[in-house]
Formats: C-alpha cells, structure tokens, sequence
C-alpha cells in the first residue's frame, strides 16, 4: 500500500468514495435486474435488445467507476472499524470487500467477453464502439456466459453477506456503522 495514503479520522469515509459508492451499488442492482429480466423475454423483441443494450453500458460503465474506485481506496485510506470489532471479523470484512473489487471487475469482463466470443460488438451508449477482444467462438461463448452468470450470483451472495453485516452492526452491536458510508449520522464504537 502506498505510504502517502490520506486517512480518514473522523470514521466516515470521504464524500467521494460515498458517491462510488451508491452509483455502483444502484447501477449494480439495475444491471442485475436488467440481465433477469432480459434473459426471460422469449425470441428477439426490439424490448430486448434495448435491454441488452442498457445491461452492457451498466457494466461498462459500473467496470470504469470501479477502477476510479480502486484508485481513490489505493490513495485514501478507508476508516479504521470500531475498536470493538473482533479481529476475526475485521478479517472477514477485509476479505468481503476484497470478494466486491474482484467480482466487480470480472463481472464486466466476462460480460464484454461473453459478447466479443458471441460476435456482438459493444457499442457504448449506442455512440462508442469498443473494441471487440476476441474473435467469434461458439464454444467460449457458452463458457463465458456461464462464467458471467455464475459470478453475477456469487456477487449477490456476498452483498447479501456484506447487508446482513451492516444489519448486525447497526441493530445487534448497536454501532451506527451505515454512518460511515452515509453523509449524515454518527459513526460509534
């Protein structure tokens, strides 16, 4: 980690990593609403390749606001957790927010791969064409898709761990630990 760090010491983290935070997070939940919704209209209707093409500008977009993410926490400490904290769920959190930066990164990915081997140039915004990164192939395409899905699920299984964390801290441990990511309300220990 790097030396010339900013760290946070009033136990909230900046108003910057806030923002990132929630744009992900509402643009993740819209994302993953979208890819259920759209691999369930049958045939292929004008409403479904609008949906595609939304599903795919969200992870663009979701993949580069994760790595301005990666590189604001790189150079902005996040704030120490309650002294009170076990270590063994200090660990735990280091490790499901390690599991978030990961996914949310190999989700895109895989999502724009997926495409590429399918054929299906990603045109951002339905102005930018973006590379495509591999050529056509049938096989990968499967795999891929299956690997993109895959991860979307595990995804939701460790931000349903990461809520039900927050839950225990809040209404359990009794620390207004939401107040971190939040610009109003006092953090505790």
């Amino acid at each position: 980690m790097p030396m010339n760090r900013t760290v946070k010491s009033a136990g909230r983290y900046s108003g910057v990593a806030m923002l990132l935070h929630w744009l992900v997070a509402v643009l993740i939940v819209w994302g993953f609403a979208l890819g259920w919704i759209m691999t369930d209209i049958p045939g292929i209707t004008p409403t479904k390749l609008r949906y595609f093409s939304w599903h795919k500008w969200i992870g663009v977009t979701v993949l580069a606001l994760v790595l301005v993410r990666l590189i604001w926490r790189a150079t902005h400490a996040a704030p120490a957790l309650p002294a009170s904290t076990p270590a063994w769920e200090k660990g735990l959190a280091h490790l499901g927010h390690f599991l978030l930066y990961v996914l949310m990164v190999a989700i895109p990915v895989t999502g724009y791969l997926y495409s590429s081997a399918a054929g299906i140039q990603v045109v951002y915004l339905g102005i930018w064409p973006l590379p495509t990164l591999i050529d056509p192939d049938t096989a990968l395409k499967g795999t891929l898709r299956l690997v993109h899905v895959s991860l979307n699920y595990t995804l939701l299984a460790v931000v349903a761990l990461h809520v039900l964390a927050v839950v225990k801290h809040q209404l359990l441990d009794r620390q207004n630990i939401l107040a971190r990511m939040l610009p109003f309300g006092t953090p505790r220990d």
